[in-house]
C-alpha cells in the first residue's frame, strides 16, 4: 500500500495524471492504513489522482464505491464496449468492481496505480509507457517503481506496533452515532411489516416440528435457469448497488423508497423482499434460455421472456417446482450465502450441474435444494436438453450418500449423482436445510 502511495509521488513529480474516464476508488482494509498513509504523507498524493479514502473493508471490491461516470457508462453501454478493471483485492470477477466491467484483473496496489496513470490494460510495461512528462517525454514504469529501500524506509518509519494499539484501543467508542443508536429490549427481535432493510424471513414459514424421514420427490418441475460453465456466486447472489432499473427497486419504489436511498444489496440483506428480487439479477448473467444476458428467462408456459423473479413469482403462485440446469465449476468464487437462500426463496428445488464449487454446494444443500451432478462426460448439450422439458426426480425411499438418481426430462432420461456427500448433509437435506435442522435440535 505505501508502495502504491510512493509510485503516486514519483508519478507526480514526473508530471504524470490519471485520465478524466479514468475511474479510481480507494477502500483500504483497515482504518489503520489511514493511519500510516497521513504519518507517511502519501495520502496527499493518492488523493491528486483520485485514490481518496472512500471507505473500508469490502467497498469497493463489492461495487459499493459508486457508479462510474454517467457520461462513461452511457459510452460503455452504447457502444457495446468491453471495459476493464484493475482491482488489488483478492477477488475480480465480471461485473464485480461494476456492472459495465467485463474484463477484470487483479494487481499489486502499486499495480493499480500504474494501470490507472497508463488509462489502458492493453500495455506491456517493459517497452510502452506509463505516460508523458510535462516536456512530452515518455515515462517508463520503471523509472517511478519505487525501490524495496526506499519502501522498506518508510515502513520502518510509519509503520509501528503503537498505531494499531492506538487505533484499536477504541474501536468500541470511535463512532459516537453509533453508539448513540437506542436499541429495543428483549429476547425477541421487534419485526415489522413495513420496514425495507430488516424483514422476518420465511425460512421457517410451515414448519412441522418433527423433520420428514423422506424427501419430497420432485414432479413435474420447469427449468428457470440454464447455464454453461463458471457462473460464480456474483452471478448468483445479489451484491453492489440495486440498479433504478431493478425489480428490486420496483419493489422498493412501491414501498416509498426513493432512487437516492435505494441503497446496496449489502445493506439491505436483511430484507428477503429485496434479495430474493436481486438473486441473479447481474446483468452479466448469460442464461441460455435469455436472448440477451441479464437477470432475465423464459417463462415456459406462456413462452414469454421476462425478469427471473417475475417467472419464479409465477412458478411459485402455480405450485410449480423449478430446477437450475449449469455446466463445470457452479458457483465458484466467493463463499456467498444469499448465492443459496436466493434461489431458495425463488422455488428453486435441485440444481444439476457438471461440478460444482465446493462451499457453494454444501450451502444448496444447506438450504434443501438438491445438488445433483451429470455423469461424467455429460451435460446438458450432449443430452440434448434445451430446458423447455419437464423435469422430474423420484426421491422416494432411503436416501443414501453419493446416490445415482434417475432424472426424467420431458421424452429422456439420464441419470444424475446425488452431491449429498456425507450422512449429516442428508440429514440437513431432509430437514429442509440446515437453519431448520438446528432449530429442531434446539426445540
Amino acid at each position: 500500500m505505501l508502495q502504491a502511495g510512493l509510485l503516486a509521488k514519483k508519478a507526480l513529480a514526473k508530471g504524470l495524471m490519471t485520465k478524466p474516464y479514468i475511474w479510481t476508488s480507494l477502500s483500504p482494509g483497515s482504518g489503520v492504513v489511514t493511519k500510516y498513509f497521513e504519518a507517511s504523507g502519501v495520502n496527499t498524493y493518492l488523493d491528486k489522482l483520485g485514490f481518496t479514502t472512500a471507505g473500508y473493508g469490502c467497498m469497493t471490491c463489492i461495487g459499493n464505491s459508486g457508479s462510474l461516470p454517467e457520461g462513461v457508462q452511457n459510452a460503455i453501454v452504447e457502444g457495446d464496449l468491453v471495459a476493464a478493471a484493475v482491482l488489488s483485492g483478492n477477488r475480480n470477477f465480471e461485473g464485480r468492481v461494476s456492472p459495465n466491467t467485463r474484463a477484470n484483473y487483479l494487481a499489486s496496489p502499486p499495480l493499480v496505480v500504474a494501470y490507472a496513470l497508463a488509462g489502458n490494460v492493453n500495455v506491456n510495461f517493459e517497452v510502452d509507457p506509463v505516460g508523458m512528462d510535462a516536456e512530452g517525454n515518455p515515462v517508463m514504469l520503471r523509472d517511478i517503481w519505487p525501490s524495496r529501500d526506499e519502501v522498506a524506509q518508510v515502513v520502518g518509519q510509519v509503520v509501528t506496533p503503537a498505531l494499531f494499539t492506538e487505533f484499536y484501543s477504541n474501536t468500541l467508542t470511535r463512532n459516537q452515532r453509533w453508539n448513540e443508536l437506542v436499541a429495543p429490549q428483549g429476547s425477541l427481535f421487534s419485526w415489522t411489516e413495513d420496514s425495507t432493510y430488516i424483514h422476518h424471513p420465511p425460512f421457517f414459514a410451515g414448519m412441522p416440528r418433527e423433520a420428514p424421514t423422506t424427501a419430497t420427490s420432485i414432479n413435474g418441475a420447469r427449468c428457470l435457469l440454464s447455464f454453461g460453465d463458471s457462473v460464480t456466486t456474483d452471478h448468483i447472489s445479489p451484491a453492489g448497488n440495486i440498479a433504478k432499473t431493478s425489480v428490486a427497486a420496483k419493489w422498493l419504489a412501491e414501498n416509498g423508497v426513493a432512487p437516492v436511498d435505494f441503497n446496496s444489496y449489502g445493506a439491505r440483506r436483511g430484507n428477503d423482499h429485496v434479495m430474493a428480487r436481486g438473486t441473479f439479477a447481474n446483468i452479466r448473467l448469460v442464461n441460455k434460455l435469455a436472448s440477451r444476458p441479464g437477470p432475465m428467462t423464459k417463462y415456459w408456459p406462456t413462452n414469454e421472456e421476462m425478469p427471473i423473479f417475475e417467472a419464479a413469482a409465477q412458478y411459485i403462485a402455480a405450485g410449480t417446482p423449478t430446477i437450475i440446469l449449469a455446466g463445470k465449476e457452479y458457483g465458484s468464487g466467493s463463499s456467498r450465502d444469499w448465492a443459496a437462500k436466493g434461489p431458495y426463496l425463488q422455488g428453486v428445488k435441485a440444481v444439476v450441474a457438471e461440478s460444482y464449487e465446493r462451499i457453494h454446494r454444501s450451502n444448496l444443500l444447506g438450504m434443501g435444494i438438491l445438488p445433483l451432478q451429470y455423469e461424467a462426460g455429460q451435460n446438458a448439450d450432449s443430452l440434448g436438453l434445451t430446458g423447455e422439458e419437464t423435469f422430474s426426480i423420484d426421491l422416494s425411499g432411503a436416501i443414501t450418500v453419493g446416490q445415482t438418481f434417475t432424472v426424467q426430462a420431458g421424452d429422456k432420461t439420464f441419470t444424475a449423482k446425488s452431491r449429498l456427500d456425507t450422512d449429516p448433509e442428508i440429514a440437513y437435506f431432509l430437514n429442509g436445510g440446515i437453519l431448520r435442522y438446528v432449530l429442531r435440535k434446539l426445540l
